[in-house]
Order: structure tokens, then C-alpha cells, then sequence
């Protein structure tokens, strides 16, 4: 039994028209690129992966993020997918539905606004997720819900999914 990791590089993010997180890029040392997602309005993201040697169970997806000004407060995150099985399945890739989302809470650790958070989303809304299908994968900062108290941007500079392939 092994895990399956797969980067979601901001860099390689697709999005709407509308409502999206900007491309962000920072650094006195070194490069530190990332999504900004605001703290006052829904913005989203999209990834397309292929769930190469995919076994059974929920995807796990690792958030890492930091904090544009604040020192406190909690961020909502939520993930949702969309999948489709090339030559089975017979939905219209242009108009297939999202399945349910899942979501995570994550607080910020204070003292200092930059520091780097991991929050871990459990997909457990698969789908009918199998080997080889081909995966659109969504990320938004829930900042409507009343559960998401962190003021200014919340910076995605990397995001992983993990699964089993057995």
C-alpha cells in the first residue's frame, strides 16, 4: 500500500470569470508565490489531476496558507470535485455538477501574520471517484461563513492531494 500525492501548484490554477483569488508573489529572501484569497467575498480555484493508481477512500487535500495581515482569527476552507471517467461516462464536460463539499476550519496560530499554516480538507464527496479518472478539483475560502473571523487575504502558496491506490 502506497500514497498517492499530487501538487496543486497555484501557479497551474484555472478560474471563473468572476469571484477568483489573486496570483500573488512576495519574498525579501526568496520568491513566496501564492493565491490571495480574500476575506470578504467567496473565491475559487480549480485544478485538473488525474487520479493515477487511485485505490478506494477519501482524497486528503493539505492547504498550506498563511495569513497577508492578520494574527488571528479562523479561516473556512472548502473542496469539492467533479469527475469524470473518459470514454464511460457520457455527462457534458462543460456542464457536469460539483459534488458536495467538504470543508475544514483552520485558526490562525498567532504572534505573526506571515506564519505558515497546513490545514487538511477530508473529501469524503467522491464522486464515484476511480482509477485513471480525470479529477477537477475546487478550492475557495468560505469568507461568508460566520464560522470564517480572519480579516484580510488568506494566502494559498501550496496545495497537495493525497489517496491510497489500494
Amino acid at each position: 500500500m502506497a500514497t498517492v500525492t499530487q501538487q496543486l501548484d497555484p501557479g497551474a490554477a484555472q478560474f471563473l470569470s468572476t469571484a477568483f483569488p489573486a496570483f500573488v508573489r512576495t519574498g525579501a529572501n526568496f520568491p513566496v508565490v501564492g493565491l490571495a484569497f480574500d476575506a470578504t467575498l467567496d473565491e475559487a480555484a480549480f485544478w485538473l489531476i488525474r487520479a493515477v493508481n487511485y485505490g478506494s477512500g477519501n482524497l486528503t487535500i493539505h492547504t498550506d496558507w498563511y495569513a497577508d495581515v492578520a494574527s488571528t482569527g479562523d479561516v473556512v476552507w472548502e473542496s469539492k470535485l467533479a469527475v469524470i471517467t473518459p470514454d464511460t461516462d457520457t455527462q457534458d464536460v462543460e456542464t457536469k455538477a460539483l459534488a458536495t463539499l467538504n470543508t475544514v476550519t483552520d485558526t490562525h496560530l498567532g504572534t505573526v501574520g506571515q506564519r505558515l499554516h497546513r490545514a487538511i480538507i477530508t473529501v469524503t464527496n467522491l464522486d464515484a471517484l476511480a482509477a485513471n479518472d480525470d479529477v477537477w478539483v475546487k478550492l475557495t475560502r468560505n469568507a461568508v461563513n460566520v464560522a470564517d473571523t480572519m480579516a484580510g487575504d488568506a494566502i494559498l502558496t501550496l496545495a497537495t492531494v493525497s489517496y491510497s491506490d489500494v
